[in-house]
């Protein structure tokens, strides 16, 4: 188990655990990221009240909403895609990778559970939660936070930008 800390610009922090036993393939791929800063400076872009927080894809700069440039692609490590290892259900805290309707599409974006989904267990790939009450309350406030349609794309962006300051390894004691 590898313990990482996402930490936001306002200075809220989300400590999280990651599963390497049970998602190998997102969480190397999830520790590449880090490695590389990929996820400095990307924004949530999809916050949904009693559902989720998604983020790992996009900046906002000036006001208009950019990629930051698709990573590679990865193996959907989840029982609809064959991979009978994850078993981790998608209740408040949890961390799996976003994806299209391709099993084999996630990249970079994540999301983040902020009320329990059973219709997404075994559909999407879960590799983690998070380790404490706190940064799960974290989580539950940013799902409450006010959001509008930036476009056709973004109909759940939160009004006031929640940014990511970094996300980094953390093996010490939250």
């Amino acid at each position: 188990m590898t313990k990482i800390c996402i930490e936001l610009l306002n200075g809220k922090k989300m400590n999280v655990e990651l599963y390497e036993d049970i998602a190998p393939i997102s969480v190397k791929n999830f520790l590449k990221l880090i490695d590389e800063n990929y996820f400095d400076g990307l924004i949530f872009h999809r916050v949904i009240k009693d559902f989720m927080i998604q983020g790992g894809g996009y900046i906002m700069s000036a006001g208009v909403v950019k990629s930051k440039g698709k990573a590679k692609t990865i193996k959907g490590e989840f029982e609809a895609n064959g991979w009978k290892k994850n078993s981790i259900k998608h209740v408040p805290g949890v961390i799996s990778m976003a994806r299209s309707k391709d099993y084999n599409s996630a990249s970079s974006q994540f999301f983040i559970c902020s009320a329990t989904y059973p219709s997404l267990d075994g559909k999407y790939a879960a590799f983690g939660k998070t380790t404490d009450t706190k940064s799960k309350q974290v989580v539950i406030n940013i799902s409450k936070v006010e959001t509008y349609a930036y476009s056709n794309s973004f109909t759940d962006m939160p009004v006031n930008v929640i940014k990511i300051k970094t996300v980094r390894l953390s093996n010490s004691k939250f």
